[in-house]
């Protein structure tokens, strides 16, 4: 079977979609990211990123690989390795194999990335079909056509350290079932989904983060520069790190609109048009943002935190449409 690349809006829901699809498991994107309950939010004050607090708006890096193939029990193997010699031989042996070859990598060293672009990000994924005169031919879900890379900066791009030092890790479709119950998984899935985003315990996880960050933003006593560096850090981490708040609310919508569409539901449609507007109150919670930090005026803290509340307050409505319907499917 061919390997046909596919472009997608998030390196590893579409890695792992065009893996499976490869493997005869078609499965889209937003199927993808919704079956993981991928969706997230959490404010992280203790972990740092560039100096400023983690935002996270979905599961940890490789939550959706692994979710996602526990739940439709798909057989994957993850290796790491110690050195960059026993990466690159790994590596090599497989494609040798004629097997499609999963990779965590740090977007910084991955040369067909424009300058402007990268960042040192060590948890960006990507798919290795092929080797061709000392350069690997590479899927990488965010482009709209395959690359191809040099061995020395493909390795360098496994083995950099840093947090989410991928370490070399590399990965493999072993086996694919051959019937999948979506109507059961799909409720399970939304399910999880829920207990994420309205049912931690810590208040910066899930809703409650979300209002916990807008009373943050509020209540600051940053002065004016620190301030735009953290405004500016939250929009970075939203719209720019990954697919980003509004982004992965809109892979979710489609899930949703998916999911209705194969049981028939019409409100999981309801739910998804309900999340795309929770999406686009994101962008315009990061277009409100960007536009006090351009100014030379003070910030406006309560305009902006007011602009989360309601996306916050959107999102809640969605997630109580949701769990009166799973309590319906149950």
């Amino acid at each position: 079977m061919s390997f046909q690349h596919r472009q997608a809006a998030h390196c590893e829901s579409g890695v792992i979609s065009s893996l499976l699809t490869h493997h005869g498991l078609a499965i889209s994107e937003p199927m993808a990211f919704g079956l993981a309950n991928a969706l997230a939010f959490a404010y992280i004050p203790v972990v740092k990123i560039g100096g400023q607090p983690l935002i996270a708006y979905r599961l940890p890096p490789k939550a959706i690989i692994k979710g996602l193939c526990r739940r439709l029990g798909v057989e994957v193997r993850f290796q790491k390795f110690k050195s960059p010699v026993e990466g690159a031989n790994a590596l090599d042996d497989l494609l040798a194999q004629g097997k499609m070859v999963g990779l965590q990598t740090s977007v910084y060293y991955l040369p067909y990335f424009p300058q402007e672009m990268r960042f040192h990000f060590n948890a960006h994924n990507l798919l290795v079909y092929g080797e061709q005169s000392g350069q690997y031919l590479v899927s990488d879900p965010v482009f709209e056509q395959p690359v191809t890379v040099a061995a020395r900066d493909l390795n360098k791009a496994r083995f950099v350290r840093g947090p989410l030092a991928p370490k070399g890790l590399l990965y493999t479709v072993e086996s694919v079932p051959k019937h999948i119950d979506y109507a059961r998984i799909i409720t399970q899935a939304i399910g999880k989904n829920i207990k994420v985003m309205t049912g931690a315990p810590l208040p910066v996880i899930g809703v409650r983060g979300v209002m916990h960050l807008a009373k943050k933003i509020e209540k600051s006593r940053l002065d004016d520069t620190q301030q735009r560096l953290f405004l500016g850090h939250i929009v970075r981490m939203q719209e720019e790190i990954g697919t980003g708040g509004a982004g992965f609310r809109f892979i979710y919508a489609s899930f949703l609109q998916e999911a209705g569409a194969l049981l028939e539901d019409e409100t999981l449609g309801e739910a998804s048009q309900a999340m795309t507007e929770a999406g686009d109150l994101w962008r315009d919670f990061a277009v409100a943002v960007a536009k006090e930090c351009k100014t030379s005026l003070p910030i406006n803290n309560s305009q902006l935190a007011d602009l989360l509340r309601l996306t916050a307050t959107r999102e809640q409505q969605v997630w109580q449409l949701l769990t009166q319907w799973y309590k319906r499917r149950r």
